[in-house]
């Protein structure tokens, strides 16, 4: 009787077990897509900013030309991106293409002082922010997807219906273990 009773909550425990994980799976699923996409949005937020940003300096400084090819260029190659790590590189090369157009704008007092460039350095560092809040939530997102889909048991309703692990976005360098020692 007692093995009965057993195999019985058994036979009910495990498909309810298999159906809680399952939803579990596509829940973190759909929020690590929806934060991918927040990723996107406060992306494009600032990449919208971009030509703007360059018109400006442009119209100070002509003669950098280069400057403004290599800040239109790294946002094209981050809007083409898809990938976390792609979208990563993209990023760290646009971010450094637009130091190099604030160095240029900080030969010019009166641009710095023009009222549209001092607010498209704010909406721009707003941007910054929002972008560095939403890339953390997703990766708190993946990792908790990631840990439910490589752990044990849960790691057999993954395989059978093909949830896998996705990448955590992470700019280029941040490895902290192969940050160099600091010595005094």
């Amino acid at each position: 009787m007692a093995t009965t009773i057993a195999l019985i909550a058994l036979a009910v425990f495990i498909p309810l077990w298999g159906i809680y994980t399952y939803n579990k799976l596509v829940r973190l699923s759909v929020r690590a897509e929806e934060s991918w996409r927040e990723i996107d949005t406060q992306l494009k937020r600032r990449w919208d900013l971009v030509p703007h940003l360059v018109a400006t300096v442009k119209g100070y400084a002509a003669h950098e030309k280069g400057v403004f090819t290599r800040v239109i260029e790294a946002r094209a190659q981050a809007l083409a991106a898809e990938l976390p790590g792609d979208q990563a590189v993209a990023e760290v090369e646009l971010k450094d293409a637009l130091f190099s157009l604030f160095a240029v704008a900080e030969a010019y007092p009166e641009l710095r002082a023009h009222e549209n460039f001092l607010q498209m350095q704010r909406t721009l560092v707003e941007a910054e922010d929002a972008i560095q809040k939403t890339r953390q939530y997703y990766n708190a997102v993946v990792r908790e997807l990631n840990l439910a889909v490589l752990t044990l048991p849960r790691n057999l309703i993954a395989m059978l219906f093909r949830f896998k692990p996705r990448d955590f976005y992470a700019l280029p360098g941040e490895d902290m273990a192969n940050q160099p020692p600091v010595r005094f």
